[in-house]
């Protein structure tokens, strides 16, 4: 079911790294045809990103990049622009990740395909956003967690400063790109037209702060590095156990009581210093030893059962490992797998979502670099000896 909702729409991806490949990955699960356009030698940045590797291929290509046949053509030469322009005139979609301009002087520019193709959805990925005094400058996720302040407001207070691991402005960026472009879709289902989308590292940075920035502006005071703790409530972060840590999440007075019971410590409830969540979060110090004294007696899976068998919100401390091995994840088939010739055991994350409680199902395995060229410019009515003469003068590969 979900991977028929985009079927018939062709994308043409001319983006590379984590957002923009994320963005197109989302729209091949739902069942679009996605056509990667690549460089030709090296394709996708991330082809190179080892180790680790899986049987000699990017682990990060190959999990951002199922769903999509590989084109390899050189944009920087007019016969490759042409190609791509050609195709643009039959895509429904077309995203790039090219900094402001650069596709403008390739013949690919917004005012030039759209004036080909009416119906033709335009999405630009940016690092600084199109417009403003940086908008040329080259950018990725890390840089942006430390302009946008997020670097400044992870970690532990007193240390230095921190990214947060997970590419969350790449991948994030992504996600905004592929909402706008669902809702451009929408659009042109009433009206016929595309529109055009654009998205950027710093705009998604931004709005990740946006309970931080509300935060400053009621308080007129920067936000602290609080470790695994957040500002609003407590008890709601990691506490040590007697072989490991638990996160406790007590987002209310009444979980606070519930936290209390389960952890034998009810007398807490009527201590002063945390009688209302206000006060617990001005007194989270004392708070936490005073949790940490009846929790590092005890095992993270002891006071997880504890927790959850009178409803307070909790959880272990999971590596990566335990993590896809656990049962819940298991459950709802977030680790599946992915056939691929000469990967054996490949697996892969699919789409976080279902429809009509179906994930999509016909995940076709990252493509070889050029691994469809032929076929695409095949159906461009190019024949043989014409794709000859463009691979020999390193058009195409």
């Amino acid at each position: 079911m979900l991977d028929n909702l985009l079927r018939g729409v062709r994308v043409l991806d001319l983006t590379q790294n984590v957002a923009g490949p994320f963005c197109t990955q989302i729209l091949g699960d739902f069942g679009a045809e996605v056509i990667k356009v690549e460089r030709p030698g090296g394709g996708d940045d991330t082809r190179l990103w080892t180790p680790p590797d899986i049987c000699g291929h990017s682990s990060t290509f190959m999990a951002l990049n199922r769903n999509k046949q590989s084109l390899c053509v050189d944009l920087s030469k007019p016969e490759g622009a042409d190609i791509v322009g050609r195709l643009a005139a039959e895509a429904d979609v077309l995203v790039h990740s090219m900094k402001p301009g650069s596709a403008e002087n390739r013949g690919l520019g917004p005012d030039a395909l759209c004036e080909a193709n009416p119906r033709l959805i335009y999405c630009a990925i940016s690092a600084f956003g199109e417009i403003g005094p940086l908008a040329q400058l080259p950018g990725y996720d890390p840089l942006m967690q430390a302009f946008t302040g997020i670097m400044s407001v992870t970690g532990n207070e007193g240390d230095d400063p921190v990214r947060v691991s997970v590419s969350l402005i790449d991948m994030g960026t992504g996600m905004w790109a592929a909402l706008g472009i669902l809702a451009a879709y929408i659009s042109r289902l009433q009206t016929g037209r595309g529109l055009r989308v654009n998205a950027s590292l710093l705009e998604t940075g931004m709005s990740w702060m946006t309970i931080f920035i509300a935060g400053y502006l009621a308080s007129g005071r920067s936000p602290r590095k609080l470790g695994s703790a957040m500002s609003m409530a407590a008890p709601y972060q990691l506490f040590r156990s007697s072989d490991g840590y638990v996160f406790i999440a007590a987002g209310n007075d009444r979980l606070f009581v519930k936290v209390c019971d389960a952890l034998g410590c009810p007398a807490l409830v009527a201590d002063p210093r945390f009688a209302a969540n206000s006060d617990r979060v001005v007194n989270r110090a004392a708070l936490q030893t005073e949790i940490e004294a009846r929790t590092m007696k005890t095992t993270s899976a002891d006071i997880v059962a504890a927790l959850r068998a009178v409803g307070a919100p909790c959880s272990e401390l999971n590596t990566v490992e335990q993590a896809i091995n656990h049962e819940q994840v298991a459950a709802l088939g977030m680790v599946a797998d992915l056939s691929m010739p000469g990967v054996p055991g490949l697996k892969t994350v699919p789409l976080p979502l279902r429809v009509n409680g179906e994930r999509a199902g016909a995940l076709q395995p990252p493509p070889l670099l050029g691994e469809h060229t032929d076929a695409i410019l095949d159906r461009l009515g190019l024949d043989v000896q014409e794709r000859r003469n463009l691979r020999q003068a390193g058009v195409v590969a």
